[in-house]
């Protein structure tokens, strides 16, 4: 297995909770502080932070400390991640297009290029 598909794995890994989804959508929107992400959930800061840790680790966000308040932690997505999940994506949507193409060839020379 190679680094990238390595990489890939543990972002589909990481996005397969329902509630990581949610806060990957949430972030999209803008940055947000980890105690409005519980809020906006209606979940306790633990176990926001349980899984803000491994959106972390996965390297999906990354975190950022408020100068005025250390405790003060805001979360921001990275793009290189979910770029390197559009790209896989793309080329299983290619796959399937060159697929339904052969296909479409096939159908039209069997019918003489008829039209039903």
């Amino acid at each position: 297995m190679t680094m990238a598909e390595a990489a890939l794995d543990l972002t589909l890994l990481a996005l397969a909770d329902p509630t990581r989804r949610r806060v990957v959508d949430l972030l999209r929107e803008r940055p947000r502080r980890a105690g409005e992400l519980a809020e906006a959930f209606g979940a306790s800061p633990p176990a926001m932070s349980r899984h803000l840790k491994v959106l972390r680790q996965r390297g999906l966000v990354e975190e950022e400390r408020s100068e005025e308040d250390a405790r003060c932690r805001v979360y921001r997505l990275r793009p290189e991640p979910f770029r390197d999940l559009s790209a896989w994506l793309e080329e299983i949507e290619s796959f399937w297009s060159d697929q339904l193409d052969s296909f479409k060839t096939h159908a039209e020379k069997r019918t003489g290029g008829r039209k039903r």
